[in-house]
């Protein structure tokens, strides 16, 4: 990649991160306000996205 291509991406990257930055933050304190946790949903999805990463790694070879 070029040098202007690399500063456009990143500068890319910032404006998206500026851009979603506020709608995460109310989420996260949505978060920690909320009664119940979900750490059943957290660890099963966890597991399926290791689980797919290694069928596409395994799927390479």
């Amino acid at each position: 990649m070029e040098l202007w291509e690399q500063l456009l991406a990143g500068a890319l990257g910032l404006l998206v991160l500026f851009m979603f930055f506020p709608g995460i933050k109310a989420t996260m304190e949505k978060s920690k306000n909320a009664e119940e946790k979900h750490w059943g949903t957290l660890i099963l999805l966890t597991v399926i996205l290791i689980a797919f990463v290694m069928l596409m790694i395994y799927s390479v070879q």
